[in-house]
Protein backbone atom coordinates (compact mmCIF):
# COMPACT_ATOMS: atom_id res chain seq x y z
CA UNK A 1 0.00 0.00 0.00
CA UNK A 2 1.24 3.82 -0.74
CA UNK A 3 2.48 5.81 1.66
CA UNK A 4 0.05 8.66 2.56
CA UNK A 5 1.55 11.90 1.64
CA UNK A 6 2.11 14.83 4.44
CA UNK A 7 -0.59 18.06 3.82
CA UNK A 8 2.50 20.56 3.55
CA UNK A 9 0.39 22.72 4.93
CA UNK A 10 -0.10 21.30 8.43
CA UNK A 11 3.51 20.36 8.66
CA UNK A 12 4.25 24.43 8.34
CA UNK A 13 1.81 25.18 11.20
CA UNK A 14 2.40 21.92 13.69
CA UNK A 15 5.18 21.43 15.46
CA UNK A 16 5.65 18.05 17.91
CA UNK A 17 7.19 18.30 21.51
CA UNK A 18 9.78 15.79 22.46
CA UNK A 19 6.84 13.94 24.21
CA UNK A 20 4.81 13.82 21.50
CA UNK A 21 2.10 16.47 22.12
CA UNK A 22 1.62 18.63 19.34
CA UNK A 23 1.99 22.59 19.06
CA UNK A 24 0.59 25.29 17.36
CA UNK A 25 0.84 29.01 16.96
CA UNK A 26 -1.98 31.28 18.39
CA UNK A 27 -4.45 33.02 16.03
CA UNK A 28 -4.78 36.37 15.57
CA UNK A 29 -1.76 37.59 16.06
CA UNK A 30 -0.17 38.33 12.37
CA UNK A 31 -2.08 41.44 11.43
CA UNK A 32 -3.80 44.72 12.87
CA UNK A 33 -1.89 44.79 16.20
CA UNK A 34 -2.57 48.37 16.30
CA UNK A 35 -5.85 48.13 18.45
CA UNK A 36 -4.65 45.22 20.54
CA UNK A 37 -3.05 45.86 24.11
CA UNK A 38 0.30 44.90 25.02
CA UNK A 39 -0.83 42.16 27.60
CA UNK A 40 -3.02 40.54 24.56
CA UNK A 41 -0.25 40.25 22.23
CA UNK A 42 2.25 38.72 24.62
CA UNK A 43 -0.27 35.83 25.74
CA UNK A 44 -0.74 35.12 21.59
CA UNK A 45 3.00 34.73 21.50
CA UNK A 46 3.36 31.82 23.16
CA UNK A 47 2.55 28.17 22.00
CA UNK A 48 -0.34 25.85 22.80
CA UNK A 49 -0.45 22.97 22.79
CA UNK A 50 -3.55 20.68 20.58
CA UNK A 51 -6.29 19.41 22.39
CA UNK A 52 -6.75 15.61 22.55
CA UNK A 53 -10.13 15.66 20.76
CA UNK A 54 -7.97 17.16 17.44
CA UNK A 55 -4.92 15.21 18.02
CA UNK A 56 -6.15 12.32 15.92
CA UNK A 57 -7.09 14.72 12.92
CA UNK A 58 -4.02 16.52 12.77
CA UNK A 59 -1.88 13.63 13.24
CA UNK A 60 -3.25 11.96 9.82
CA UNK A 61 -2.42 15.41 8.39
CA UNK A 62 0.90 15.24 9.29
CA UNK A 63 1.28 11.32 8.46
CA UNK A 64 1.29 9.95 11.67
Amino acid sequence: MPKIKTNSGSKKRFTLTGTGKIKRKHAYHSHILTKKTKKQKRNLDHFAVITPADQKRVKALLGM
